[in-house]
């Protein structure tokens, strides 16, 4: 029943994803990326908080955080972890893990463009 969920979720995100990627719009910064990014981020929070506050189920957290925000975007669930981290007074874990994300995944699309 977990695949289950993660399967519907991540399928509905990206469907999700790819309707805001449709919009048409003219520029050289990736304004589509970011709207999606940050919605993703204050979705997967919204999602944590209710969660927190109401007792979500786990099928039903895999399928609205593993599912839709990861099918959706996965930097929402950097952001949280990101979050999380400085919530727990672990400063420079979440800035090395900032770094870390950015350079390396950077890296990963160069090394990626090369094969």
């Amino acid at each position: 029943m977990n695949y289950l969920s993660v399967l519907l979720g991540g399928g509905l995100g990206a469907v999700l994803r790819y309707c805001i990627s449709q919009i048409p719009l003219k520029n050289n910064f990736p304004f589509l990326t970011l709207i999606t990014n940050f919605t993703g981020a204050f979705l997967i929070g919204m999602i944590n908080s209710f969660a927190i506050k109401k007792g979500l189920s786990g099928n039903k957290l895999l399928f609205l955080k593993t599912g839709i925000c990861g099918g959706f975007t996965t930097f929402s669930t950097f952001s949280l972890e990101t979050f999380n981290l400085i919530e727990n007074h672990h400063i420079i874990m979440a800035l090395v893990y900032i770094f870390l994300s950015i350079i390396l995944c950077l890296v990963g699309v160069m090394l990626g463009m090369e094969v």
